[in-house]
């Protein structure tokens, strides 16, 4: 559970699965089972901010962890710069090791922001490398189509999809954000 460096406690058993009845319950618990990380399959949580994608991801991987999965959790952010600073310290392939040996990777906020400069090789570098050999939950705010511009290259993008898809199961979490329930005022 430590090395997998979760953002903190997430389980299933603490997910409040009242204040969204639109989440798809049946999927979720199935993908907790964990079937799938034997399998090299890769979840896709897309949703909007507040649904519980990153919870979701992170319970599952704590289940992983507790079935003896070796998991590692990042926010893409995180993980494209430190590959940035791990290629000036010489630690690059280091850094891809990890991120590419665990049996279950899980990749926090997509597409959150733009990638720039090695950054989208990074990503595919990663999704390349797990294809067939591991599993990686990744959550993102933005549709399926949106993540392809991301890599900026057709082709790369083309490649990198191919991959990530192939062995899919995308959950389109739709409703309100835990956050921000209807009928509460925002702050002006």
């Amino acid at each position: 559970m430590r090395r997998a460096n979760f953002d903190g406690v997430k389980r299933l058993e603490d997910f409040e699965w009242s204040f969204n009845p639109e989440l798809p319950k049946a999927k979720l618990v199935d993908l907790a089972t964990c079937h799938f990380v034997a399998l090299n399959e890769n979840p896709l949580l897309i949703g909007p901010t507040g649904v519980g994608k990153s919870h979701l991801a992170q319970a599952i991987g704590e289940r992983a962890c507790r079935m003896g999965h070796s998991v590692v959790y990042t926010t893409a952010h995180r993980m494209l710069s430190e590959l940035r600073s791990a290629r000036a310290d010489k630690s690059y392939d280091k850094k891809v090791l990890r991120l590419t040996s665990c049996e279950l990777l899980i990749i926090d906020d997509l597409g959150l922001r733009p990638l720039e400069d090695d950054e989208p090789i990074d990503l595919y570098e990663i999704i390349r490398q797990r294809y067939e050999q591991g599993s990686t939950i990744v959550t993102s705010n933005r549709a399926l189509e949106e993540w392809y511009p991301l890599f900026v290259d057709d082709l790369m993008a083309s490649a990198a999809m191919d991959r990530l898809l192939h062995h899919s199961h995308v959950l389109v979490m739709d409703g309100h954000s835990y956050r921000n329930p209807p009928g509460r005022k925002k702050a002006s």
